[in-house]
């Protein structure tokens, strides 16, 4: 992966960090951790991961990612200078779910 798009991808991280906590006005988007960004080499398209605070509401705090898409974009647009903003896809970030699940059985072979 070139400088270029591990820099956009980090750029990417910390500023919808940002918009979600300040500008996002759905109360479904509370309490979300954007983990990662993965965006193409040709710029078209960016996988967003996040976690929720409360795993029940993962199916809920998707779709109104997916709402809310169109706006974050647009605000990604007016803050990153890139020339062609890439289209968002969100998506349920699993790897902290295996983490857990992986040091519950080490300590489970522990005792």
């Amino acid at each position: 992966m070139s400088v270029k798009i591990e820099r956009i991808n980090s750029n990417m991280v910390k500023e919808i960090s940002y918009l979600l906590q300040t500008e996002v006005k759905n109360p479904n988007i509370k309490f979300v951790t954007i983990t990662d960004v993965k965006v193409t080499n040709d710029l078209s398209y960016a996988k967003v991961y996040f976690t929720v605070l409360n795993e029940e509401y993962k199916k809920e705090t998707l779709q109104a990612l997916n709402q809310a898409s169109g706006f974050i974009r647009k605000k990604l647009c007016e803050r990153i200078d890139i020339r062609h903003m890439p289209e968002l896809e969100f998506i349920y970030d699993e790897s902290i779910e295996y983490g857990q699940n992986i040091e519950k059985i080490i300590e489970d072979l522990n005792k």
